[in-house]
């Protein structure tokens, strides 16, 4: 079975609840309707039958039990056939000379046996005759009476009967497919309303789904899966949890680390173990910011951060912070630094923290990979009109084939430069995400180096 088919099932098993029940609707209605016609075919054949066998015996004893034997009216085959008027016949007392018939071609002799039978007088259906020969009279020469009757005609008349029996079921299907359309789509809706509440979960804080409105039948799923958030819940809480406790207890050890490593730069010797000493310092630093990152991860993953009361933050002035407080970093790594802003002044509704938090993680991303004695831009302006902020370096840029992993959480780039942590830029796509924002990254056109754009949200008015 191809996967197409295994999505939409075969088509006497489909995976449409409504598909399914509408299947089944229609083949109940239709089985039902030619039931009903089959049995009301049947009963109403037995009913015409006797019906018609009774009147049949009237019409012969009417001819026979009088002293003066009747000459029965004439008629043609097209009465017999299509209206199935009785045939009589006069036959004489021994039963050798048809004296009188009210249809002369019909060429059906005298029965042997008095009472019902069924003669056939050729191939097709209308040559089959029901045949009611009345009793000899008391005297010697009184006639022979035969009436026959046309069994094609019986069987129409009980078909028409049937098909009428059978026909308010078969009107009731369509309406009765709509109604079954209108409850399965009331019934549906709170099955997207429980989809849409499963599309809509924060995947880092799961909420439980509500059971006011869910079907009995539906509800146990919905209780399973409950359960599973409630699992989901606590295996990221027990995760948040250990990145907390893990981060803040090597938190200490490292600042004491990283003074004793200041103290002793003083009695480290010129030559090789200065070299070794920067690397071992190197190192130390690098492990900081890993700790700070953990911590500013946990933090950030929190339920009780996500709930941040949002403000009116103006980006330029946000950005103009960030640039001077990372100058100092610029400074120390010989990277030249600049803001430029060329639009009126843009303000974004959240909290100032976590857009300080994404700001910050590209211009230190930018800082870490510009090369010695680089530049690091920082423009505020507007494309297709609307603000964007861009971060842009002179680095090395980032590989093609590895564009689609620099946002995952602790990615290094291969062959980048020792010093970061692979958090920063997951970080900062998590706060913007949270908060509307859009971050961009792609090569420069204009020469080396990574362009870092991020798509401010327009504030409502």
């Amino acid at each position: 079975m191809t996967g197409a088919e295994r999505g939409r099932g075969r088509w006497w098993r489909p995976r449409s609840l409504r598909t399914q029940l509408l299947l089944w609707l229609i083949t109940l209605h239709v089985f039902a309707a030619v039931l009903t016609a089959w049995f009301s075919f049947l009963a109403y054949g037995n009913l015409v039958h006797n019906a018609l066998d009774d009147q049949m015996r009237l019409v012969a004893e009417s001819y026979a039990g009088g002293d003066q034997m009747k000459t029965p009216r004439q008629m043609d085959g097209e009465t017999a056939f299509s209206r199935g008027s009785f045939v009589v016949q006069i036959w004489s007392a021994d039963g050798a000379t048809l004296r009188a018939s009210s249809w002369s071609a019909l060429s059906v002799p005298l029965q042997p046996h008095a009472g019902f039978s069924d003669v056939s007088t050729g191939a097709h259906a209308q040559s089959n005759w029901r045949v009611f020969t009345a009793e000899p009279g008391p005297r010697a020469d009184q006639p022979r009476v035969q009436v026959l009757q046309n069994e094609d005609y019986r069987r129409r008349r009980a078909l028409r009967r049937a098909l009428l029996e059978g026909l308010p079921i078969a009107l009731l299907l369509p309406v009765a497919l709509l109604i079954l359309w209108l409850i399965v789509s009331a019934a549906s809706r709170s099955l997207r309303a429980v989809a849409r509440d499963v599309a809509s979960q924060d995947e880092r804080s799961p909420t439980e789904l509500s059971l006011a409105r869910v079907p009995d039948e539906i509800a146990p799923l919905v209780g399973a899966f409950n359960n599973l958030l409630a699992r989901v819940r606590s295996a990221f809480a027990t995760q948040r949890r250990f990145v907390q406790d893990a981060a803040h207890e090597l938190r200490t050890p490292m600042a004491a680390i990283g003074l004793q490593i200041e103290n002793l730069r003083a009695h480290v010797p010129a030559g090789e173990a200065t070299e070794r000493f920067n690397q071992l310092e190197a190192g130390v630093t690098r492990a900081q910011h890993l700790i700070e990152q953990l911590l500013h991860l946990s933090r950030q993953d929190a339920p009780a951060q996500r709930s941040a009361a949002g403000e009116r933050v103006d980006i330029e002035v946000l950005l103009r912070e960030s640039v001077s407080q990372l100058m100092v970093l610029a400074d120390a790594r010989r990277v030249d630094i600049g803001f430029e802003g060329r639009t009126a002044a843009v303000v974004v509704f959240a909290p100032a923290a976590e857009l300080r938090s994404v700001f910050d993680n590209l211009i230190d991303n930018a800082l870490r990979y510009a090369p010695e004695g680089g530049v690091v831009d920082v423009r505020l302006h507007t494309v297709d009109g609307h603000a964007v902020v861009d971060v842009l370096d002179n680095g090395p840029g980032i590989p093609q084939a590895a564009m689609g992993r620099v946002f995952d959480r602790f990615f290094r780039v291969p062959g980048a430069a020792a010093g970061g942590s692979g958090l920063g830029l997951a970080i900062a796509r998590t706060a913007a995400e949270r908060h509307g924002l859009r971050i961009e990254l792609r090569n420069r056109d204009d020469g080396p180096g990574l362009m870092a754009r991020v798509h401010l949200p327009v504030l409502p008015a």
